[in-house]
């Protein structure tokens, strides 16, 4: 699969926005996907899932908690065709508001992303428009795996990456990505354990949904494409408490003026906890994944 990142790395440029990398101490690098279109990692494979196949007069649908239904809204504008959104009643009122600046067509249904997931899916039936998964397709997980090639050019290697995980889209591509030139630790909310729940089952389990990156971070169970990814390397995942994803994003903000949102913070808040600690001399990247917060309540 590395070869579609690459492909999808040279689909996408001039679409994606090649995202900077800082150097916040020594060996310390934040890869600020917080600058990306739509503001999240989202819209690498929104871009890649909608140049990659056909896409019918009923344009495109899909299901997301929010960033994934914002970058496919910013795809579908920028390439002209019609983005059709279903949410949960859980999406962040800025993220419902940035949908439909963007024209997207919104509906809030359900109370959790599955819900809202198989209304989408019962209306692309009906209409023909093309799906577009928020992680659990191939071409949405390459073009993913473009932040991985990234991280690896622009620190010169790194030894270690930390990525939330959600629906485990991104910890995928960026797994692929970096082709084995770096350990990848997924960070997880306690409360939304769904890589960790599938490593000790040996596949993708239900898991509960709550606590303050649920929004983003929401889904029940993890991607069957990431759990044959990720579990055949080694990804390991670490969990961390609701109060330090808290902690770390205020700590992004005060000390660094970065702004993030909860599932954004996730990666930061395993060292600000402990969870992850770092080696003496070890060059760890960790990835801000998204940006999509009221800028009021950072501080």
């Amino acid at each position: 699969m590395y070869d579609d990142v690459v492909a999808a790395a040279r689909r996408i440029e001039g679409h994606a926005v090649r995202t900077p990398v800082v150097e916040i101490s020594e060996g310390l690098f934040l890869k600020l996907e917080t600058l990306q279109h739509s503001g999240s990692f989202k819209a690498r494979g929104a871009f890649n899932r909608m140049l990659s196949a056909h896409v019918p007069g009923a344009g495109v649908i899909a299901a997301s908690g929010g960033n994934h239904g914002l970058a496919v809204a910013y795809a579908a504008r920028a390439l002209g065709v019609r983005a059709e959104i279903f949410v949960p009643e859980v999406c962040a009122p800025v993220k419902v508001a940035g949908l439909r600046a963007l024209g997207a067509h919104v509906t809030r249904t359900g109370a959790i992303y599955s819900e809202a997931a198989e209304a989408a899916a019962k209306r692309a039936a009906e209409t023909g428009a093309l799906q577009v998964h928020a992680y659990d397709q191939p071409d949405v997980v390459a073009g993913q795996g473009t932040l991985g090639l990234e991280v690896v050019e622009q620190t010169g290697g790194v030894d270690t990456i930390l990525v939330a995980v959600g629906g485990g889209g991104l910890v995928a591509g960026l797994t692929v990505g970096v082709r084995g030139g770096a350990r990848v630790v997924a960070v997880e909310p306690e409360l939304i354990p769904t890589l960790h729940e599938a490593l000790k089952a040996g596949g993708p389990v239900p898991v509960g949904v709550s606590g303050v990156a649920a929004d983003a971070l929401g889904a029940t169970r993890l991607g069957a494409l990431a759990y044959d990814i990720v579990s055949t390397v080694g990804v390991e995942s670490v969990l961390v408490t609701d109060e330090a994803i808290e902690a770390a994003r205020h700590a992004l903000w005060a000390e660094h003026r970065v702004a993030a949102e909860h599932a954004g913070a996730t990666a930061y808040a395993a060292l600000a906890q402990g969870v992850y600690a770092r080696e003496r001399g070890e060059r760890v990247a960790v990835v801000v994944c998204g940006a999509n917060t009221d800028p009021a309540t950072l501080v």
